[in-house]
């Protein structure tokens, strides 16, 4: 009867039209993904009850994978994704915010050392001031790219930390709704974000994201302060490069800038060194054509709630223009054309296969990268400003991935 029994299965998968066998198959594995998924959920203390309401009528999301091909940091001009991010429309909602939240957010100043106006920046890009409401399921989104082993096991692991955020707040089911990659809240954390940082300021009794201002910039201000935010530097600035300067050096004391002939865009003085302060780094964006900024170690932090580098100028731009700063001065490059992250990678792994040191092969292309393509623009003949181009790759016979 067994025999029968699989015979009779076989035959009929293989009498399927390709897409409904494709279908079948995937909602097989699917289901191996969320059975294979509770022994470890319930060892981190997740209850059956708690699993079955998470995962409940869930299944894979093809518009999640797709969303992981269009991330907006690359490909775009970076001056074109600043200024559509730094809006005057943004700026002008963000200045009544700040007035709005001002008690609030002078008591998670004291609290925490960090400024509002990075608080109300971050607040505007990520949803823009809470008018941008999450509207995918996160378990569902979780568990696509968990099933997908998108930067496995990262999704897998969140997606068991958002079941314990549910568990534990007491959260409806229906709340519990994110970004397409999982980011929850006005405030845009990963579950595990959540659970490290995310804070009841409001003193209700429970952190809630979505709904809780006083949560939502404390938890921002909470985050910063970890990764070492420091509210006396600034996140970086728009210079003026003296002319003739060797772009090959590229990190530098405020004071050793100076020297070399730097000035601020916006006529400031340089900020004091101190023990502490480390390097700044001469920073093209968009290549020595377009706009140059020297960024400090907060730069970096920003970096962490995102990493990348047009956000991170995004937010330190919106920030200065809500305190009164000036727009960048430096016209963008219209022939601005950054790499695409395929292309990026493949950049990684040439500059790996050549001898320099990659931390990962993920596309992000960090300062330490940006000094191996200064070394292999100046060995090719280019100008060495750090910026990679396709240009660069051709120069490395560079074939991205398609």
């Amino acid at each position: 009867m067994h025999r029968r029994a699989l015979l009779i299965a076989l035959l009929a998968v293989a009498a399927m039209p390709p897409a409904l066998a494709q279908n079948n198959a995937r909602d097989q594995s699917f289901a191996a993904f969320v059975r294979d998924l509770w022994p470890d959920a319930e060892a981190k203390g997740i209850t059956r009850a708690t699993f079955d309401t998470a995962m409940r009528g869930v299944t894979p999301d093809q518009r999640v994978i797709a969303a992981t091909q269009r991330q907006p940091e690359y490909g775009k001009p970076v001056g074109d994704y600043i200024n559509a991010l730094a809006s005057p429309g943004r700026i002008q909602r963000g200045l009544a915010k700040t007035n709005e939240w001002s008690k609030t957010l002078a008591a998670v100043e004291k609290k925490f050392g960090v400024e509002r106006w990075i608080l109300v920046s971050l607040w505007g890009m990520e949803t823009d001031y809470g008018a941008a409401k999450d509207k995918w399921d996160v378990f569902r989104s979780l568990a696509t790219l968990g099933y997908v082993k998108y930067r496995h096991p990262y999704f897998r692991n969140e997606l068991i930390v958002a079941m314990g955020i549910m568990q534990k707040n007491g959260f409806d089911r229906k709340q519990m709704v994110s970004s397409w990659a999982g980011a929850m809240g006005q405030s845009q954390f990963m579950p595990t974000n959540v659970v490290d940082y995310a804070i009841d300021f409001s003193g209700d009794g429970r952190a809630d994201l979505w709904n809780n201002v006083p949560d939502v910039l404390a938890s921002t201000a909470n985050y910063l302060h970890a990764w070492k935010w420091r509210n006396d530097l600034p996140w970086g600035f728009e210079v003026m490069v003296p002319h003739g300067f060797d772009l090959m050096k590229s990190r530098a004391s405020f004071a050793e800038w100076t020297k070399l002939g730097f000035r601020r865009a916006d006529g400031k003085p340089f900020p004091r060194d101190d023990a502490t302060t480390g390097q700044a780094v001469l920073f093209f964006p968009s290549g020595a054509k377009g706009p140059a900024f020297i960024v400090t170690p907060n730069f970096l932090v920003l970096k962490e709630y995102n990493n990348s580098d047009a956000y991170a100028i995004a937010v330190g731009h919106l920030a200065d223009r809500l305190h009164g700063g000036i727009p960048i001065r430096a016209v963008w490059p219209k022939d601005d054309r950054p790499l695409s992250r395929n292309a990026r990678i493949a950049l990684q792994k040439r500059l790996a296969a050549i001898g320099y040191k990659v931390a990962d092969f993920e596309g992000h292309i960090d300062f330490d990268i940006r000094d191996y393509i200064r070394a292999e623009q100046k060995k090719h003949g280019m100008l060495p400003d750090g910026n990679p181009t396709t240009a660069l790759l051709e120069k490395l016979g560079v074939t991205p991935a398609r």
